[in-house]
């Protein structure tokens, strides 16, 4: 990596376990034993920057070329991530395979995993649905929505940018939304019970790719979900973009059986 790249990188020192050049160990290694170890114990938090080559170099006592050999390595790994322009982090902590046959909130998808699930509120209104909102949600012109756009993170790292649209009639005000949706939506009687589902590969732009702490034009899943009650009414419009560097949806598929040969068929 060039030192171009590295420019915009922190310089603040690592707490790493000393190297021994006394160790059989080459130091290479002995530097990728230290940074998974401060991963390990949470000294290095996900997302963080690494010092430029130079700056760790100088730091640890060692060469740039050594420095360069420990990241290439940790980077093939998976422990570190290079981010073009940016220069070298911490990678996510976790990558989530989100299946697309359930459906489930964010809330209750992290809660399933052990991880601790938080929103940020970007904003929230209510007001007539746009003619989008009306096409999704099956409405009539001049009836009234309630919005309430979100950062949806998971143990702190931001994971999602969430957009949803509920009829003012199922949700009268967006600010009883504190973490699920769907919580809310249980509670009021207007439980989604199916959905529909869209997704295709974007690029974020400069302010999604802030939110969710990543360089700009990074790829990401792009997910429109439109959910039903039990009677087939159109509850919820969600517009999603989640990291393409920390999930993975997947499907089960399954063949079905050919037809049995007639007995008079060759």
């Amino acid at each position: 990596m060039t030192d171009a790249v590295m420019t915009e990188q922190a310089s603040e020192p690592l707490s790493l376990l000393p190297l021994d050049d006394g160790n059989p160990t080459p130091l290479y290694l002995q530097l990728q034993q230290a940074i998974e170890e401060a991963v390990r114990k949470g000294s290095i938090k996900p997302d963080a920057a690494l010092p430029g080559e130079r700056d760790l170099a100088k730091q640890l006592g060692i060469s740039r070329v050594t420095v360069r050999k420990a990241i290439t390595g940790l980077v093939k790994k998976g422990v570190l991530v290079q981010r073009w322009g940016s220069g070298t982090f911490i990678a996510p902590q976790m990558r989530l395979e989100q299946p697309l046959s359930r459906l489930s909130s964010f809330t209750d998808d992290m809660s399933a995993r052990g991880l601790e699930s938080s929103a940020v509120l970007l904003s929230r209104s209510v007001g007539p649905a746009t003619s989008n909102e009306l096409m999704a949600l099956g409405l009539s012109p001049g009836e009234q929505v309630s919005r309430v756009n979100r950062l949806r993170l998971a143990n702190g790292i931001p994971m999602a940018i969430e957009h949803a649209v509920v009829p003012s009639r199922y949700l009268p005000d967006p600010s009883l939304v504190k973490q699920s949706l769907y919580a809310v939506l249980h509670e009021m009687g207007f439980m989604p019970s199916r959905a529909l589902q869209r997704l295709h590969a974007v690029l974020l732009s400069e302010e999604q790719a802030s939110l969710l702490h990543v360089p700009p034009q990074s790829p990401a899943l792009y997910i429109e979900r439109r959910s039903f009650t039990a009677s087939g009414e159109a509850v919820e419009f969600t517009s999603s973009y989640y990291r393409g560097d920390a999930y993975d949806f997947v499907a089960e598929l399954t063949i079905s059986q050919p037809e049995r040969m007639h007995s008079n068929d060759a």
